[in-house]
């Protein structure tokens, strides 16, 4: 059944100091996708960028470039939405895995089709996203010679979650993710990582998907404002299994993705499609508010309570 949100993202920026120029990337807003409608969309910036620019990036999702020109001791950026989300069927079936690494291998005189070659951008080491045995081998066990793709990434995505503890705080955007495998604690881009690298140490593409998902209050309880946070996930390459050619996974909640997650955009890790990042002349230190509200629009949102600052 599809359902619908409104979701609202709120980061503020407080310096120490005047920043007298800044140049900011936003991803903010939602792709169109055949599961993923957007009804509404907006962002309100302040102080007034002297200059904004709306395109797509280099993966096609939705990208705001911002100058500012004048002096500013603060930067807020408020991004509201209004989504229909579709659930997503799960596929009967899959090639074995290695039937769909083997397609992304390039074979000398062979002509790559669209497809495969789009594939292949997720398929190689990126600054997040490393390519290491250590890897290959801790996932080693999922993916037993002739095991169907579906089967093995599901097996993967339930043993980072089962190995992985959920520890907000434990680590911070720069941490490595052999540091995540070895420490066994991280947030959900954490996770997202440790099994980017662990598919494509086996060969397989795989990209970072960064977006919402639906948090359920405690029995009782209403649901609160700000009280939510970003959220990213993993989708594999598989074209004979999924309509668009990739299967999502979210190894921080053991399960897979359907109407109860947003997706904002994809790309190679967190560095492709971080919220909102940029360069600043000047500012000296800074703090950083983040504070994300997600509620289907038969449900009324009471009370205020702080942000939660990064994804997880």
């Amino acid at each position: 059944m599809p359902r619908r949100y409104e979701i609202t993202h709120d980061t503020t920026y407080s310096y120490h100091s005047p920043v007298a120029l800044s140049q900011q990337r936003l991803h903010l807003i939602p792709r169109l996708l055949s599961w993923q409608q957007v009804s509404e969309q907006t962002l309100e910036i302040w102080p007034p960028p002297s200059l904004r620019l709306d395109q797509s990036d280099g993966f096609g999702n939705p990208l705001t470039l911002l100058q500012f020109h004048e002096a500013h001791e603060s930067l807020g950026v408020r991004s509201r939405m209004v989504v229909d989300v579709d659930d997503v069927a799960p596929p009967p079936t899959s090639p074995a895995w290695e039937t769909v690494a083997a397609r992304l291998q390039f074979q000398r005189g062979e002509v790559v089709d669209g497809a495969v070659l789009e594939a292949a951008r997720f398929r190689f080491a990126s600054p997040f996203g490393r390519i290491k045995s250590d890897f290959a081998a801790y996932a080693a066990d999922c993916f037993p010679p002739g095991r169907p793709l579906l089967d093995a990434v599901s097996a993967l995505n339930h043993r980072i979650h089962r190995d992985i503890r959920f520890q907000p705080g434990a680590t911070s955007v720069a941490t490595p993710v052999i540091e995540v495998l070895r420490c066994r604690r991280g947030v959900c881009q954490d996770l997202a990582h440790l099994m980017i690298a662990c598919l494509r140490s086996l060969g397989l593409a795989a990209r970072y998907v960064s977006g919402y998902i639906l948090t359920t209050p405690p029995a009782g309880q209403a649901r609160l404002v700000g009280a939510d946070a970003s959220h990213a996930w993993v989708s594999v390459w598989c074209p004979e299994a999924s309509q668009d050619g990739w299967l999502a996974f979210d190894p921080t909640n053991d399960l897979r993705p359907g109407n109860q997650h947003v997706t904002l955009g994809w790309g190679r890790d967190f560095s492709d499609v971080s919220p909102l990042r940029g360069m600043i002349h000047g500012g000296g230190a800074h703090q950083l508010s983040v504070a994300v509200t997600m509620r289907p629009l038969d449900e009324l949102v009471l009370d205020t309570v702080p942000g939660m600052d990064g994804p997880g």
